[in-house]
């Protein structure tokens, strides 16, 4: 039996149907989810930053940050909660109820299209890319859900300034058993 195959006979027409369907409503939200910043991009997070991952260079101890720290600065953290209209946050909600419970990270995609300057406090919207299933793995059955988040900062003119964006892309999948494996 082929890997579709397999993937096919072990998700119910039903199930994937409701999948499809949820997914198109997400996307259909496009880039409706914004998070702005709890705090401006500060050199004591930079530094921080730079020391957990043991990585020094003056440029980033003189008032810019790494441009892969454009997350960290939209991050919820330990105590915030993610929004409800999150679209990630939505379709693995989704995922988890039909009985895909399982994830594991699979890539992730960054462009940088300027470095965040100390005092900037960027906002990231997100959508919901694409979901792709269902997929038969050797981790199990599930489906790959890419999501796009976008960074901007707004300027004193009242426009805003894109200045990183990221692909995200996950496996939602249910385990193989043993008796599967």
């Amino acid at each position: 039996m082929s890997a579709a195959e397999e993937a096919r006979e072990l998700v119910p027409a039903d199930v994937h149907a409701r999948i499809t369907a949820e997914a198109d409503r997400i996307a259909g939200y496009g880039e409706t989810a914004e998070t702005l910043a709890p705090y401006p991009v500060n050199q004591a997070t930079i530094g921080t930053w730079l020391d957990a991952m043991g990585y020094d260079n003056a440029r980033f101890r003189e008032g810019e940050a790494p441009p892969s720290m454009a997350q960290v600065w939209t991050m919820p953290g330990l105590g915030r909660k993610r929004s409800d209209d999150d679209p990630l946050h939505s379709m693995m909600g989704v995922l988890t109820a039909e009985g895909f419970t399982a994830v594991l990270g699979t890539n992730c995609e960054q462009t940088y299209e300027r470095y965040l300057k100390v005092g900037e406090q960027p906002r990231v919207t997100t959508a919901l890319e694409s979901v792709v299933g269902p997929k038969a793995t050797g981790m199990g059955v599930g489906y790959f859900v890419t999501s796009r988040n976008t960074w901007y900062v707004d300027r004193e003119d009242g426009t805003s300034e894109k200045v990183a964006t990221m692909l995200f892309r996950v496996l939602k999948f249910i385990p193989r058993t043993k008796a599967q494996s």
